[in-house]
């Protein structure tokens, strides 16, 4: 076999491959046994047919046609180890010449992975803020945990906020009650801003059995992003009554002995967040300047797909989920097709920017993945996913996506490389540092990683969500 490599331009190439018709043979032979089994041909048993008959009875065309599908893979690959290509999506190949007995020459043209120089990015700085918990935050949080423990009675008086209402709800649109647009006793707090835009004025100052019809945009079902006609009904006005800061609470809503103890906790979990926020915040700005040091040519076609499956895991998995078709979505945020697909595209460009990038600071700094950070990675994207570890495990090795997941956490921990050599500090002034060995501070390898999942290209939580959702339907 011989092969040439032609350079269409920096993403894109086309290989000439010419194949010596002896080496068709085997794939020749296994076309005359898989027709062998599936024809019939009378004076002859199943399986026995000579390749002569066959190509009496079928044509000869049709032997090489079947000869041909089943070697080019072979062929193809082969030319790409020989070219050491790096070859991004499935090719588009053409048979130029087959002459029976004597060659074959097909052409494949391939997107390929581009040569990317990364430049000393050594001076890169960044300004984050600063990861400090104040006495406010501490009382935030602990009035968060006594909002949980909070009891409610029944009060006949007006609705104020901060008040439980139980409520009916009826949803118009053009005047006509949508199917899915009636709800019986609904609980809700007034000013929490959990249900629809405007409940909370039109709720407020009526008493039970009060009414009130207002007009909200949809943020769900049949009609989500279109405005509705919402008449609301209160049923019962419940006062909330919180429990007394002291020791004993601490008790009620803790493992903790005195409120003091139960602060102190509360501290220490501001400060682990606040630190994550920061490592975060310095990764995603890292990466950012990152990007604009480097020249990334891009592959056109891998661009068409990455947008084309970013749109679709849009459609099918996260406005499916809320009964939203895209239309809904795009009134909701308020967005012509035309900045949506924009948007989408400047995504996907910044998505196979990054992969590029961080895959070759990967490869140049000789990071590898142990099956222990592979196994964190997937624990933790099984959580968000919403499956369990064994679910999400089996969804993606029957997707073929261990590689994807292999490779996020290699971006992350090369992301964790540049911003380990860069200059990182806070709002006031102080050096962040950011590695592994600081078991409190999580911004490490794992949180690159998640930063990297956001910019980098679709595919294997959608996938592995599709074999889950028909795995628990079966």
């Amino acid at each position: 076999m011989k092969s040439a490599v032609e350079t269409l331009n920096p993403t894109r190439v086309r290989l000439t491959v010419e194949v010596p018709f002896e080496e068709l043979k085997p794939s020749l032979d296994a076309a005359y046994r898989k027709i062998n089994q599936q024809v019939t041909v009378p004076g002859f048993r199943k399986g026995k047919i000579p390749a002569r008959i066959i190509d009496q009875r079928f044509g000869r065309g049709a032997v090489l046609e079947e000869a041909v599908n089943d070697a080019l893979p072979k062929f193809y690959s082969e030319a790409v180890s020989e070219g050491e290509l790096n070859p991004l999506g499935q090719p588009e190949v053409d048979i130029t010449e087959l002459k029976d007995n004597e060659l074959l020459t097909f052409t494949a043209e391939v997107d390929v992975r581009p040569e990317i120089t990364i430049p000393d990015y050594t001076g890169i700085e960044v300004t984050v803020e600063a990861a400090e918990v104040t006495d406010e935050d501490v009382t935030e949080a602990v009035d968060q945990l006594r909002e949980r423990f909070a009891s409610t009675s029944v009060v006949e008086r007006a609705a104020a906020e901060g008040d439980v209402v139980k409520l009916d709800l009826e949803a118009k649109v053009d005047g006509e009650v949508l199917e899915d647009g009636v709800a019986e006793g609904v609980d809700y707090t007034i000013g929490s801003g959990q249900l629809l835009d405007g409940i909370d004025e039109a709720v407020t100052g009526l008493e039970a059995d009060g009414t009130a019809t207002f007009t909200s945009t949809l943020k769900g079902g049949s009609a989500a992003g279109r405005e509705a006609e919402v008449t609301v009904k209160v049923i019962s006005v419940s006062a909330r009554e919180l429990p007394e800061l002291d020791d004993e609470f601490a008790q009620l809503a803790s493992e903790f002995d005195t409120l003091e103890e139960l602060r102190a906790d509360s501290r220490r979990r501001l400060a682990d967040q606040k630190k994550y926020q920061q490592a975060t915040e310095a990764q995603e700005k890292v990466l950012d300047a990152l990007l604009e040091l480097v020249e990334v040519p891009m592959p056109e076609k891998l661009l068409q797909d990455e947008v084309e499956t970013r749109k679709h895991n849009l459609e099918h998995h996260q406005l499916g989920q809320l009964g939203m078709d895209l239309d809904a979505y795009l009134k909701l945020q308020d967005k012509t097709t035309e900045e949506f697909e924009a948007e989408l595209k400047e995504q996907a460009e910044k998505g196979i920017r990054t992969q590029f990038v961080l895959d070759q600071i990967a490869k140049t700094e000789n990071l590898t993945v142990s099956q222990e950070e592979l196994t964190e990675h997937l624990v933790r994207r099984a959580q968000s996913s919403g499956m369990s570890p064994d679910q999400f495990a089996q969804a993606v090795v029957e997707g073929g996506q261990v590689p994807m997941l292999v490779g996020e956490v290699s971006r992350g921990k090369a992301l964790a490389t540049v911003v380990e050599a860069v200059k990182v500090t806070d709002t006031n002034g102080e050096p962040v540092h950011l590695d592994d060995e600081d078991e409190d501070a999580a911004g490490t390898t794992e949180a690159a990683a998640e930063v990297v999942e956001e910019t980098s290209t679709e595919g294997a939580a959608a996938e592995a969500g599709d074999k889950a959702e028909k795995a628990d339907k079966d």
